[in-house]
């Protein structure tokens, strides 16, 4: 099971930080990601790291300003937001997928977290 948070109301070019903590099974031997899905939007992947962290991957569109990371002795997985724009608010969730399987792709993720709001006003 995984479940996101730390999201919230922020002003464009503020920051946040959302949490993903899993519970119920061990994630260190999955990849993690991040997506995200705008009002009348398809789902889209923002950012992605393999099971030991040493590889990321970002969308272009947060690429500079988003970092992912991943604690694995707390079995959580972060995603640091800086210099939000009122074009990241969405609501986002956390994603586990069986390494080797591909970082971006939607139908890789196996296991999702319940999503947690990010509203950037401008």
């Amino acid at each position: 099971q995984l479940q996101a948070s730390g999201g919230g109301l922020v002003q464009a070019g503020g920051s946040l930080r959302l949490s993903c903590a899993a519970s119920g099974r061990t994630f260190s031997d999955y990849a993690m990601g991040w997506f995200r899905q705008a009002p009348g939007k398809e789902r889209e992947f923002v950012a992605a790291l393999t099971w030991g962290g040493g590889n990321t991957y970002y969308a272009d569109s947060v690429k500079g300003r988003f970092t992912i990371s991943r604690d694995n002795a707390k079995n959580t997985v972060y995603l640091q937001m800086n210099s939000l724009k009122p074009e990241d608010t969405a609501v986002y969730y956390c994603a586990a997928r069986r390494p080797g399987s591909s970082a971006t792709f939607r139908g890789a993720y196996v296991y999702w977290g319940q999503g947690t709001l990010v509203t950037v006003s401008s």
